[in-house]
């Protein structure tokens, strides 16, 4: 190699006297004791934060944050320092944040966190902010003080919302809990929580993701699929400002739609498609509703009004969030169309069985058209035959 030159043994041991007076010869070691020390420090924090002690939480470091978890019934709360970049007496913490809601969460729920910290003139390490990580979302109480209101069966938690209209909210949740029960089965949580924050930016900033996205969105629910036993609570996050654009009725489809998702979780995988998993989370919230197919799907009855019949089974990616209100409005009406067409034409039970061996099935190809035959006893040419006369005479 060019320029390469051979140092004496001598001018190797100043070099690395040198790098010791600079740097320590031995960094290694100094970033895994900092990195230790941080680690003792949160959890400390942590401990207070389980014991409720604002005083032990403050020696810590910040308290900012502190008070905003004060209503919320944590069951685990704990820190994992997964990195560190320390400069001097300064260092960023990479962590994940593992916390469990009592009651509700079958086993931790973890979040990835950013904590700057800083070190006194006596060696011990301080947090001065914890803040979500990067491409990370918040959690409710980033976003101010949590308020809770416990239902008999869901808990709603809040920011910059009043009392009453979280407990309004709970009282949607508690009708919604039984109604997707009877239509599902019992072997569920049978509880739900929902995140209620004050704006819609609030609740893109929970999910991670810009506004724009969510705008016109009541609802959305967010957890992990395809995991039975103990997993944690998937959270219904509300969207206050369309939700509240919604009548009593509208609101009710709404929670018992989402419910439904958390009810469904552990039989939806990568092999259901989005018109399965959101209409039959619209059939539930319909279920034994006075209105008419065409009032439940105004947008599809129009298609078919106007000659427009879809030509197969919405794809996934009609349902993104796109803009176009109508493009989605008609994915999620033929969804349900078609599971309507399912509970009535077969059975609500062979829905029920349909939606589950879809699930299982270990990818996305074949996953439909297996479980058509070996449920309904049909094919997927024939069943979209029979979708499409089932749109003719129940949406003129």
């Amino acid at each position: 190699m060019a320029g390469r030159r051979r140092v004496p043994g001598a001018s190797v041991m100043a070099l690395c006297l040198l790098l010791v007076a600079l740097v320590g010869c031995g960094a290694g070691p100094a970033v895994d004791a900092a990195r230790a020390e941080v680690q003792a420090v949160l959890d400390r924090r942590a401990e207070a934060v389980l014991d409720r002690d604002p005083a032990a939480y403050a020696r810590t470091g910040t308290r900012a944050g502190f008070d905003n978890l004060r209503a919320v019934p944590l069951a685990d709360w704990s820190y994992r320092v997964t990195a560190l970049d320390r400069t001097g007496d300064t260092a960023t913490a990479s962590a994940d944040l593992r916390y469990r809601v009592e009651g509700y969460d079958g086993s931790p729920v973890t979040t990835a966190r950013s904590l700057r910290l800083s070190r006194d003139g006596d060696g011990r390490w301080y947090v001065d902010s914890d803040r979500p990580a990067q491409k990370s979302g918040q959690q409710l109480w980033d976003q101010g003080a949590a308020r809770a209101v416990r239902g008999e069966r869901s808990l709603v938690l809040g920011v910059g919302q009043p009392d009453d209209k979280l407990r309004e909210y709970a009282g949607l949740a508690d009708r919604a809990v039984p109604a997707v029960s009877d239509a599902w089965g019992p072997r569920w949580a049978g509880r739900v929580v929902v995140l209620v924050p004050k704006t819609l930016e609030g609740m893109a900033g929970l999910l991670g993701s810009p506004a724009s996205s969510y705008r016109g969105i009541a609802a959305v629910t967010t957890g992990t699929t395809g995991e039975d036993g103990p997993a944690p609570a998937d959270r219904v996050i509300v969207n206050p400002d369309a939700f509240g654009l919604l009548g009593d009725s509208g609101r009710q489809v709404v929670l018992t739609h989402e419910t439904t998702h958390v009810a469904t979780r552990a039989h939806t995988s990568a092999a259901t498609p989005l018109w399965l998993s959101e209409g039959f989370a619209d059939w539930v919230g319909y279920r034994g509703s006075a209105r008419t197919p065409a009032e439940t799907a105004p947008e599809l009855a129009h298609a078919v009004t106007s000659g427009e019949v879809p030509a197969g089974l919405p794809e996934d990616e009609d349902f993104g969030f796109t803009g176009d209100a109508d493009r989605l409005a008609r994915a999620y009406e033929s969804g349900w169309l078609a599971c309507r067409l399912i509970a009535t034409h077969w059975s609500e039970q062979h829905l029920i069985d349909f939606y589950r061996a879809v699930g299982a099935h270990e990818d996305r190809e074949g996953a439909v058209e297996s479980a058509m035959r070996s449920v309904l006893n049909t094919t997927r040419e024939a069943f979209t035959a029979k979708w499409h006369q089932y749109m003719k005479t129940t949406l003129p």
